[in-house]
């Protein structure tokens, strides 16, 4: 209620006496040369540009407008960086990204390259250790960025992601998923369940296991001390972690929600899993029929049920409503700890 009175009074009040902030959006092309992937990157921050915000024909997800190219209101602000889901992309989280920014933060989203829903590369969905490498080189280019770097505060920096993404940012926390254990878990019958990926359902067909098992041994450490603050959303590949030594590092704080009837991403094996496991996180269930998608953007009108499944939810569930809570419960979360 606070909130909404705070931003009644932003829209009636004279010119001059408060300004009202909108939200500002740019997008980045950054090119990890070293790792040959290109990383597009966009990045919507607070604004006080009076430009009337820019529509978006066709523009398949509900989302408040964006002033395109906005001046960035002055000032320090805490950054977040956001990592899809797999098979997604970096617009498919925009509501968090809104929920953030109207509270003064500035919200980095990445999409990772070749674990797109327009890039499907097969060695991409099964090498997760490329994600949180994304996400540190971005961070460094957008510390460096003539424009970003003097508004963000390099001292209140978060990371928030979504599935395979939620894996993501519990890596960058210091989480070191098993090969082995994963492998293993493959060979269950609920492994199989759990690890056939409606986003590339023959993915394990174009896999050669060994390759694989290779590149995970050569992988590097991932964590990001930059950054100090992690919100999970239905993290995935639960299953990869079986000791509390593997999340010993995980000492910063951690906020975990998963969704009750999650059958990508079952409660028990992963967002449940990894809160036993890392002592002092947090976590909540959404209760019901809420599935795992319920956290990707709502469809606006043009999406149709068959074409898009990911984008409806059973007939109990308002997305609407679990996006507002979620979205709440992540900015208090981030005010909290980064302050």
């Amino acid at each position: 209620m606070i909130k909404k009175i705070l931003i009644f009074l932003v829209v009636i009040m004279p010119a001059g006496l408060m300004a009202q902030v909108g939200i500002g959006e740019r997008t980045f092309h950054f090119n990890d040369s070293l790792r040959k992937r290109p990383l597009t990157t966009e990045v919507w921050y607070p604004t006080t540009d009076t430009r009337k915000p820019d529509s978006i024909p066709g523009y398949p997800f509900k989302h408040l407008p964006s002033v395109w190219n906005a001046a960035i209101q002055s000032g320090k602000h805490p950054l977040i960086m956001i990592s899809h889901g797999t098979g997604g992309g970096r617009m498919t989280l925009e509501w968090l990204a809104d929920a953030l920014v109207a509270d003064g933060f500035i919200v980095a989203a990445v999409d990772h390259w070749g674990n797109t829903y327009d890039n499907k590369i097969a060695i991409d969905f099964v090498t997760p250790w490329q994600r949180p490498q994304d996400i540190s080189f971005v961070l460094t280019q957008l510390l460096k960025n003539k424009d970003l770097s003097p508004v963000i505060d390099g001292t209140r920096i978060g990371a928030a992601g979504f599935s395979k993404g939620g894996y993501t940012v519990i890596a960058l926390a210091g989480g070191q998923v098993s090969f082995e254990a994963l492998d293993q878990f493959d060979h269950t019958p609920e492994g199989k369940k759990e690890t056939t990926l409606p986003e590339f359902p023959n993915l394990d067909k174009v896999i050669d296991t060994a390759h694989v098992e290779a590149l995970f041994k050569a992988s590097p450490d991932l964590m990001d001390k930059r950054i100090s603050a992690f919100f999970a959303m239905c993290p995935a590949i639960g299953q990869g972690f079986v000791s509390q030594e593997q999340v010993s590092r995980v000492t910063a704080p951690l906020y975990i929600v998963g969704a009750q009837s999650d059958s990508i991403a079952p409660v028990k094996t992963n967002a449940a899993h990894y809160h036993q496991l890392i002592k002092n996180s947090k976590l909540y269930i959404v209760p019901g029929k809420a599935g795992h998608y319920v956290f990707l953007n709502e469809p606006a009108g043009s999406l149709s049920r068959t074409e898009n499944p990911f984008m409806f939810d059973d007939a109990t569930v308002d997305r609407h409503k679990v996006h507002e809570q979620a979205g709440k419960m992540a900015v208090a979360f981030f005010h909290s700890v980064l302050k």
